[in-house]
């Protein structure tokens, strides 16, 4: 494409692609200048420059002569513009969720939807990107722009048809999440997480409601879960907006959630859609379930999706990985569940999901990461220790701080918790207590792989896996 048609600008010069890291600038790219919290991408211009950047994209006070320089007061967003028109077509229907919890789950579980009933489908998120043949981990719930609208066109030449993306609020604030019509967008819920980021939680909030404000065009579908305080606000904000709604939970008028009980093997739903009553056999252990899959079945409905294929589908969802994921079994007989839980509104959440099947004693083994927001210590110590009959406090993701520090702050909202430096050695400790009847819950890791130390040029991520590791010490 040539820098003209893409840009409106008086060049001829052709665009061979584009980059945010002078690194990966070849002959014709260009080149997103931006200040981030680590590096400042303007200083790199020259570099980019001298490896063949026809264009840079940055604010208009950075001086630029030796390529064109695209200017403006938000270079991120008109760089997203520009990439979404190079790497276009995309697939037909793609839609987007945001919110603090449930992301990872709703758009898998759409995905598994919209595969059970005919499509092609594929989601993207803090698991990587996954197909029904492949998943390919990306590092990032919502990776960089060029990385996202790359992987999204590269979906439609694999013939993908329908795609599920998380939009999280770093990425809706650093304009990640653009340029990909969207058929639809919903919201989870919403509470404190990332206030290392976000300065308070109305910003964090109002990062989110992008997706609304801003990334749906006009005439789009939100999806909105009835049931989070938030859900009001982000009600008003679409129909603000022109957007067409669908809600889902016990307020829910698309789908509303009738009765709720759990079962041995997951739980049995009573949902209304269009005025009759379906009772549904979710095999998913969890209360909160119910709301990812009943947002995931509102998702395929706005993309067109009947009901009749889609309460179908919902009763033969799978379970999505480190999502309260049964490990394995002790020896004692007490099942251990890996979850991603790592807020306190996720924490008390997971532990009230296992709660129901508990016949002896919960424990719960549990730390937080370093380098991230240090408030939300406290509390989810506070909803370890009321909601669970053991808690040990052990390390996460320690990253450059203390871990005894940081084990510290979880401790003192968490009288009579167990402290276990290390995080294999907490595990098998929770092995050792638990008897028949237990249930083990290890939070924090979910789906990861890896255990981050250090910081910096220093950092290091050494192999640890909360499931593999259990099934390790029960053996």
């Amino acid at each position: 494409m040539r820098l003209r048609d893409l840009a409106g600008v008086d060049s001829d010069s052709e665009v061979t692609g584009f980059a945010i890291d002078h690194r990966k600038v070849t002959k014709g790219n260009v080149f997103g200048a931006f200040r981030g919290a680590m590096f400042n991408g303007e200083e790199f211009v020259p570099a980019a420059v001298e490896r063949g950047a026809v264009a840079i994209v940055a604010r208009p006070e950075i001086e630029i002569s030796e390529a064109v320089h695209l200017a403006d007061e938000r270079p991120r967003r008109l760089f997203a513009q520009m990439a979404s028109r190079f790497f276009a077509p995309y697939p037909e229907s793609v839609v987007a969720v945001t919110g603090t919890n449930g992301k990872t789950s709703t758009v898998e579980m759409t995905r598994q939807i919209w595969r059970m009933i005919g499509h092609r489908s594929a989601s993207i998120g803090t698991l990587g990107v996954t197909t029904s043949d492949d998943q390919v981990k990306t590092g990032l719930t919502t990776p960089d722009i060029v990385t996202f609208l790359n992987n999204i066109a590269g979906l439609k030449r694999m013939g993908i048809s329908h795609v599920a993306y998380e939009a999280s609020s770093h990425g809706l604030d650093q304009y990640r999440a653009e340029g990909v019509p969207l058929s639809a967008a919903a919201f989870t819920n919403f509470s404190r997480d990332h206030l290392d980021y976000h300065p308070t939680m109305d910003s964090y909030f109002e990062a989110k409601m992008r997706l609304f404000d801003e990334v749906i065009e006009p005439g789009g579908i939100a999806v909105v879960w009835t049931d989070d305080p938030k859900s009001g606000d982000v009600i008003e904000r679409a129909r603000a907006r022109g957007l067409k709604l669908m809600t889902v939970g016990r307020k829910g008028e698309t789908i509303r959630l009738v009765e709720q009980s759990p079962s041995p093997l997951g739980q049995t739903l009573v949902l209304e859609h269009d005025g009759k009553p379906y009772r549904l056999s979710l095999p998913l252990i969890g209360a909160y379930q119910s709301s990812n899959v009943m947002t995931a079945a509102a998702l395929v409905l706005a993309t067109g999706g009947e009901w009749r294929d889609i309460f179908s589908a919902m009763g033969r969802v799978a379970p999505v990985p480190g999502r309260l994921e049964r490990a394995v079994i002790s020896r004692a007989g007490a099942p251990i569940y890996v979850d991603y839980a790592h807020t306190p509104d996720a924490l008390e959440a997971a532990i009230a999901a296992l709660r129901p099947h508990v016949e002896g004693k919960l424990i719960t083994v549990f730390g937080a990461g370093g380098d991230r927001d240090q408030g939300k210590r406290e509390p989810m110590g506070e909803a370890a220790t009321r909601l669970s009959d053991i808690v040990i406090v052990t390390d996460d993701n320690p990253r450059g701080e203390d871990p005894a520090k940081i084990r510290a702050d979880i401790i003192a909202g968490a009288p009579g918790a167990i402290e276990v430096a290390g995080r294999r050695d907490a595990i098998a400790r929770a092995l050792e207590m638990a008897t028949s009847g237990d249930i083990i819950l290890l939070a924090g890791k979910g789906h990861e792989t890896g255990q981050i130390i250090g910081a910096g040029k220093d950092q290091r991520v050494l192999p640890f896996d909360d499931a593999l590791v259990a099934r390790e010490c029960a053996a």
